[in-house]
Formats: structure tokens, sequence, C-alpha cells
């Protein structure tokens, strides 16, 4: 009786230690995600989203990582659904050697608010549509008038982009309207007069003459003596009075 309670002791206790040899194994070649870390690279600038908004998104698709093994955490998978949020411009996901899943996201710049057709979105730094469901505080130039998505892409973010990052004008140029024959008009913040553009073309040398215009002759006859400043006449200005 002795001998097979010693037999049986010594079954339960090989059993137990082939369980505990197979559990760690499992555990070390395949850990468990402890945590999820969530980085929005630019969040002082812009908070569009926030970590929050990022975990609530995984746990409504069923993606949420923390406490799944790590070998069945698809990262590609993460991003994809990240970045079809309309707010994110890239989206980074992957595993940590500490078995963390960390996700760093940047979020799009708008540098255009568009009203048009009984619609309005942004338009972002890369030329693509934002929704404008969302509150942004900075000052941007609106556009509006008739403008179909396809001129909001182009044509006329490629001149949001030049207003955006020339200093001068990205604090001078308050509207943009484009009229049913594609003629811009511009409204500036300072002086009481409208400018006209034109079509978009060669307008980096339209705006050049109208700030050469600026500094040379506006502070000789002052803001109030013209009502129109028209630079739609290649390599000139013409100038209505009030």
């Amino acid at each position: 009786m002795k001998r097979i309670l010693s037999f049986l002791a010594a079954a339960l206790m090989l059993g137990y230690l082939a369980c505990a040899l197979y559990t760690a194994n499992v555990h070390v070649e395949d850990p468990i995600c402890r945590e999820l870390i969530v980085v929005i690279k630019d969040s002082l600038e812009r908070r569009f989203i926030d970590q929050a908004d990022v975990v609530a998104s995984l746990k409504n698709a069923s993606l949420y990582p923390v406490d799944l093994f790590l070998s069945r955490i698809n990262t590609d998978r993460l991003e994809r659904h990240i970045a079809a949020n309309k707010l994110v411009a890239t989206v980074s996901a992957y595993k940590t050697p500490l078995g963390k899943i960390k996700i760093e996201i940047t979020q799009k710049m708008p540098i255009l608010r568009v009203f048009a057709a009984g619609s309005s979105y942004y338009v972002d730094h890369m030329g693509r549509l934002m929704p404008a469901d969302f509150q942004y505080a900075t000052c941007l130039p609106v556009a509006s008038g008739n403008i179909e998505n396809s001129l909001a892409v182009s044509d006329l973010y490629k001149f949001a982009l030049f207003l955006h990052e020339h200093e001068f004008w990205n604090n001078q140029i308050e509207q943009i309207y484009v009229h049913p024959n594609k003629e811009v008009e511009l409204v500036p913040r300072v002086g009481n007069h409208r400018i006209i553009l034109g079509d978009f073309s060669d307008f980096k040398s339209k705006m050049d003459n109208l700030q050469l215009f600026y500094e040379q002759v506006i502070p000789k006859i002052g803001w109030g003596k013209y009502g129109i400043i028209n630079l739609k006449y290649r390599k000139q200005i013409v100038c209505t009075k009030k």
C-alpha cells in the first residue's frame, strides 16, 4: 500500500512539474500584453483626438490588445483601424521588448476652412479633406463660393498652403471667394479693399507683386485710397479708387 501511495505521489509531482514547465515555456515564448501605450505626438499643438478616444475605438472594434497573447495581436490591423479616422495623419503600432503595445499618432493639421454647396469642411496640410464636426480655435483663412471638392484639394489647396507657409500672407488674407466664372477674390484682414486674384495660375508671382505694392506704395498713399486691387493682369497691378 505504501508503495502504491508513493507511486501516486511521484506521478502527481511529475505531472505538476510538467504542467509548470509547459506554462513557463508558454509565458516565455508567447507573453501576454499587459499595457497599451498611446502617444499623440502633437497633442500640444492640436487636440482633435486623445488616448481615451483611441482606446474606446479599439474596444468598440474588438481590437483592444491588453490581456491578449502578443502573437495574436496584429499591429498592422491596429494601424489600419486607427488610420481610418479622418483626424489622423500618421499612425505606427508596434510591440515593445517588455511585452507592451505602443501606438504613436500624429494628427492632421488644418490650413483652410471651406464653406461650399451647403457643406463645411477643412483642408489639411497634405491636401486631404477633414470633417468640420470638431472645435478648432486657430484662425484659418475661410474659402467660400463655387468650390467643388476637386478644386479644394488641388489649386485652392496649393494656394492655402502658400498662405500657411508665408508668415506675411498667413496673417493678412482672411477670406477667399471663388466666383462662378472661377475668378478668385481675396479679403484682407488689414485694409478696406478687395483683391482680385483672377484664377489661381501664377499666384505666387501675383502675391509677390502685391507684397511689393503693400511695402512701397501703401506707406505713401495710405490704406484708404483704393477699393479694388486687381492682380489678374500679367505683371501689373490695376487699382480702382473708392
